[in-house]
């Protein structure tokens, strides 16, 4: 199994367990922000100029979420 495959399954299983502890989807916000929150503080753990790479991915996440307004897909 390929790490993205890996990693794929891992949060498969972490998106079936946050939807069992709290299935109303409005209530998943605050763990999105938190897990935002987790990956910004690994970024720049590692290597403070990644700052500017993890602000890029939250403009390419941005519009991946504004494109799945628009066409209902990801």
């Amino acid at each position: 199994m390929s790490r993205d495959d890996e990693l794929r399954e891992m949060l498969d299983k972490t998106a079936s367990e946050i939807k069992r502890l709290s299935s109303n989807p409005r209530t998943w916000h605050s763990w999105m922000v938190y897990l935002l929150a987790a990956l910004e503080k690994q970024a720049t753990d590692v290597n403070p100029a990644n700052t500017e790479s993890y602000r890029e991915m939250l403009s390419a996440l941005q519009d991946a979420i504004r494109n799945h307004f628009r066409t209902g897909g990801w």
